[in-house]
């Protein structure tokens, strides 16, 4: 478990690195719930990264190649690429994933929203990957990430992006999550 603070640090200068680059990014996990709720510590991160003309993981690898707190390291058995920022001990290892996986497969002002100057996925692109990773693992700390952001904010949520099957399996399985999902249905004219 790290510090949200130095994840946020972290998260900030890959950021930096991304941008002068020019690659389009965004980051979730479990940090976003924690930056929302001033949670002081917090165990995931993710950087979604746009490919372009090359792959993304290239692209992530060529922005880092030049700085030294930075380590881009591919992870073949799994297809990922792990970033580590080495200003902290213990470092903070970022993983990568390439738009569209987990996430949208657009980073723009629609899809993103930027807290702390770090941009972040919205809160209903945070519920939509979460809700994809539980649907396809079914680790609970996804369905909880899910639900803790949905019961909060769900007056935030596009209901066009989240998936109502997933959704309602969801709910099935954490009641918790139904009264936000039911207030969001009513929102939106929805039974």
């Amino acid at each position: 478990m790290h510090e949200t603070r130095r994840l946020i640090e972290a998260a900030s200068a890959l950021s930096g690195q991304l941008r002068s680059a020019g690659v389009p990014h965004a980051f979730h996990g479990t940090v976003l719930n924690a930056v929302l709720s001033s949670a002081t510590h917090c165990d995931e991160i993710y950087c979604i990264v746009e490919g372009g003309n090359a792959h993304p993981f290239r692209r992530v690898r060529q922005a880092c190649v030049d700085n030294e707190d930075f380590t881009a390291t591919p992870s073949p058995w799994s297809n990922r690429l792990h970033v580590t920022y080495h200003r902290f001990i213990p470092p903070i290892e970022i993983e990568i994933l390439p738009a569209g996986e987990e996430g949208p497969r657009r980073l723009d002002g629609n899809t993103t929203m930027t807290i702390s100057g770090v941009p972040f996925l919205t809160i209903s692109e945070f519920i939509r990957a979460k809700l994809k990773a539980w649907s396809l693992r079914r680790l609970d700390r996804d369905a909880e990430d899910a639900v803790y952001a949905l019961s909060r904010y769900w007056d935030r949520v596009d209901i066009n992006r989240i998936p109502e099957q997933d959704m309602s399996e969801l709910v099935r399985q954490f009641p918790t999550a139904a009264p936000a999902w039911k207030e969001l249905k009513k929102k939106y004219g929805m039974r």
